[in-house]
């Protein structure tokens, strides 16, 4: 009995340090792994705290092609937000950051030209340094009901202007300026009448256009909550960059344009290089690197000041140079080749040079982006049937 009572006395006492040890391990770790995120928080924030309020804009691309006719009511969808949205003090919502969203509606075209619709809700953001944040957004491309029917009512008016045009035009040739004359004027005025009234059908058959939104495309969401947010330190929004011995270069200006097809996916950028390295360069060793490592070579279309030129080693230059690339809001890198091992050897990043662009440039870029985007399918639908 004694031999009992003294094992279990040993086995309790065994336990009980054994414990004591866990919770000093375990305590230890939670220490410690506080100790890592408050020193994290101090390399990524300032110490304010600013809000992003009701009714701000955001303005994102989405990462997959969203269209009328294939998506329903509920699919998922990830939007990035295409610029650093700013408080007073600093930035708060970085781009690249990613919003989580569902589709909550889909109305199909139909007839007398009402266009598709889709509207789209966002219910949390992840930003690049891993923190969810919730929110409520919502974007949607249906128009206001007056701004909708003036819109459909002014396409309507041009397809019966335009019937009238061409029966008055079919009238004049089939039964001669003489005949227009003697009458009046009345044969144009009938012609004109039957063309209207052709106009006029054409207008009612007429089916409105789907809904594609795609990646590159520029949304706006509007934020329905109030959200308390750190405010980022700026040298926790620097991109990466890397450098070649003697070689500087700096962006000093940043232009979003179109192409000769009025497409905006060019960036043109005023760069100056200093090369006191042992290599010699051109435009031509260059290219946009983005950060899915896709390359885009210098563009025909754009500038072409640089493109040709030969800098050598011990010379200075400034210029333009100009790339046409797939989606002109990811992050993008201006990188300088080896000619011979094709490697790169410098990096430089644009959105940190972004950030030196006057705000007036910026304004410019984001009416260049968003000019064209009105996220419908090109389809001649004239004659469409339901």
């Amino acid at each position: 009995m004694k031999k009992k009572l003294t094992t279990l006395l040993i086995l309790g006492m065994f336990i009980a340090n054994n414990t004591l040890a866990f919770a000093d391990v375990l305590e230890g770790h939670a220490e410690k792994s506080d100790q890592i995120r408050k020193e994290l928080e101090s390399e990524l924030f300032t110490g304010k705290v600013e809000h992003l309020e009701r009714s701000d804009i955001i303005h994102m691309t989405v990462s997959q092609v969203l269209d009328s006719n294939i998506n329903i009511e509920g699919d998922e969808f990830f939007a990035e937000v295409v610029n650093d949205v700013e408080g007073e003090t600093g930035v708060i919502i970085p781009k690249g950051t990613f919003a989580h969203g569902r589709i909550s509606e889909t109305t199909e075209a139909k007839k007398l030209g009402r266009p598709a619709t889709l509207s789209l809700d966002f219910d949390y953001l992840i930003t690049p340094d891993g923190r969810e944040i919730p929110i409520e957004g919502k974007m949607s491309t249906k128009l206001h009901p007056v701004a909708s029917t003036a819109k459909i009512v002014a396409q309507d008016v041009g397809y019966t202007l335009a019937g009238g045009a061409v029966g008055g035009f079919l009238a004049l040739n089939w039964l001669g300026l003489e005949a227009a004359i003697a009458s009046q004027g009345y044969t144009l005025a009938g012609g004109a009448a039957i063309g209207g009234a052709l106009g006029l059908g054409a207008a009612l058959m007429r089916k409105g256009n789907d809904v594609l939104i795609a990646p590159g495309d520029e949304i706006k969401v509007k934020i329905n909550t109030k959200v308390p947010l750190p405010v980022y330190k700026d040298s926790a929004l620097m991109q990466h960059e890397m450098f070649y011995p003697g070689l500087d270069i700096k962006i000093s200006n940043i232009k979003h344009e179109e192409d000769p097809f009025g497409e905006a996916n060019t960036i043109t950028l005023t760069v100056l290089i200093s090369n006191m390295s042992d290599k010699t360069f051109s435009g031509l060793d260059s290219a946009l690197v983005n950060d899915y490592n896709a390359v885009f070579r210098p563009s025909i279309f754009g500038d072409t000041k640089l493109m040709f030129k030969q800098i050598k080693p011990g010379e200075k230059i400034i210029g333009d140079i100009s790339f046409a690339v797939d989606n002109i809001n990811r992050k993008f890198w201006l990188t300088f080749y080896d000619r011979r091992s094709k490697k790169p050897l410098t990096k430089i990043s644009v959105d940190n040079a972004y950030k030196n662009v006057s705000e007036r440039t910026k304004k410019k870029n984001a009416r260049v982006r968003t000019k064209n985007v009105n996220f419908t399918k090109e389809t001649d639908n004239l004659f469409d049937e339901m």
